[in-house]
C-alpha cells in the first residue's frame, strides 16, 4: 500500500474529533456569532413589520386624522379607545362591503380555479404547438394590473367590442351597461381579476399534476379504475395541499382587489362595486380618515388570518401524520 493510499486509508477509520461539551466557551463563541449574524436581519424585520404594525395600533385609538394640525405622535391627545373599531364593525356601509367583496373573491377564484384546473389537465399531456400555447396562456399574468384594468375600462364600453361581438351572437341589441349597471360592475371587476390571474392558478395546478407518480397512475389504470375513479382517489388526494395553497394565495391576492374596479368604475356607481381596498382608498385619501381606516384594516388583516389559519390546518395535520 503505498503512503497516499495508507494515508486515506487511515483518515477513514479515525474517529470525528469529540464534540465540545455543552455549555463550553466555544459554543457560547459561536451562539454569540450566530446571534450577531442575524441581528441586523432582525432590526430590519422590526424595522419593516412590527413599527408600521405598532403605529397603526396606535393611530387605531386615536381620533387623529392630517387634518386635525397635530403631528402623528401627539395622536394620543385625540384618544378614544375603541371607538373606531366598534364605529367600523356596526357600519352597514362597511359590512356590505366586506360581504361583497367576499360573494367577488369568491366568484372570482373559483372560476379561475376551474379553469385553470381544466386547462392543467389539457396541458399535462403534450401536444403539437404546446410551448407557444403556454406562452399565450401566462402572457395576461405578465401584464400590469392598471393596465389591463385600462383595457377592459375601453372593452366594456357600452358601444365596445364585448358588446358587438355578443350582438352578433345574442339576438336582439347587446347594449349591457357594463360599467354603470349596479348589476353587472361587480362581475365586470369579476371578469378582469378571472382574465389576468387564471394564468396563475392553471400554472400552480400544472406543476402539481405533473409532480403525480406515474406508477401509481399506471397501478390504478391497469387495476380497472376509470379516468374519475384514477381522478378522485389518486390525484386529488395526492394534489389537496397544491390545491389548498393556490385557493389560498389566490384568494388571498383577490380579497384585496383594487386595480380593477377603481379603474372600471372607481367603486361605482355609488358603493355597488366598491372592495374592502377601494373602501379604504376612500376614507383614507378622500375623506381623510386615517384613525377609522387604520382600524377597519387591522379588522380586515385579523379576519383574513384566521381564515388562513383555519385554510391551512389540513396540511398541517398531513404534516403531523406523516410525521
Amino acid at each position: 500500500m503505498s503512503v497516499a493510499e495508507r494515508a486515506t486509508a487511515e483518515s477513514v477509520a479515525a474517529p470525528p474529533p469529540p464534540a465540545p461539551p455543552r455549555g463550553s466557551n466555544l459554543q457560547r463563541a459561536e451562539r454569540r456569532l450566530g446571534n450577531a449574524l442575524v441581528l441586523p436581519g432582525q432590526l430590519l424585520l422590526l424595522l419593516l413589520v412590527l413599527f408600521p404594525v405598532a403605529m397603526e395600533v396606535y393611530i387605531s385609538l386615536t381620533a387623529w386624522t392630517p387634518t386635525s394640525g397635530r403631528d402623528w405622535y401627539s395622536a394620543y391627545k385625540f384618544w378614544v379607545w375603541f371607538d373606531n373599531f366598534g364605529d367600523g364593525l356596526t357600519s352597514p356601509s362597511f359590512l356590505s362591503t366586506a360581504l361583497r367583496t367576499v360573494l367577488m373573491t369568491v366568484g372570482a377564484v373559483g372560476v379561475e380555479f376551474v379553469l385553470g384546473f381544466g386547462l392543467a389537465l389539457l396541458f399535462v399531456d403534450k401536444f403539437p404547438g404546446q410551448r407557444l400555447a403556454t406562452v399565450l396562456l401566462l402572457l395576461p399574468m405578465m401584464i400590469v394590473p392598471a393596465v389591463s384594468g385600462f383595457v377592459f375600462y375601453l372593452l366594456l364600453q357600452t358601444d365596445g367590442p364585448v358588446n358587438t361581438i355578443l350582438a352578433a351572437i345574442l339576438p336582439g341589441n347587446a347594449e349591457w351597461q357594463w360599467l354603470s349597471d349596479p348589476s353587472l360592475t361587480p362581475i365586470s371587476v369579476v371578469l378582469v381579476d378571472v382574465w389576468q390571474w387564471t394564468p396563475l392558478m392553471f400554472l400552480i395546478l400544472l406543476s402539481g399534476l405533473l409532480a403525480v407518480p406515474e406508477d401509481q397512475l399506471s397501478a390504478a389504470r391497469i387495476l380497472g379504475a376509470s379516468w374519475w375513479q384514477r381522478m378522485r382517489y389518486v390525484v386529488l388526494p395526492i394534489m389537496k395541499p397544491i390545491l389548498i395553497i393556490a385557493l389560498i394565495i389566490r384568494g388571498m391576492e383577490a380579497f384585496k382587489i383594487f386595480d380593477a374596479a377603481w379603474l372600471l368604475t372607481q367603486g361605482g356607481p355609488g358603493e355597488a362595486s366598491a372592495t374592502i381596498s377601494v373602501k379604504l382608498y376612500r376614507e383614507a385619501f378622500l375623506n381623510a380618515q386615517w384613525s377609522y381606516v387604520a382600524a377597519l384594516a387591522i379588522v380586515v388583516m385579523i379576519a383574513v388570518s384566521i381564515v388562513a389559519s383555519q385554510a391551512v390546518k389540513p396540511i398541517e395535520k398531513r404534516q403531523a401524520g406523516q410525521a
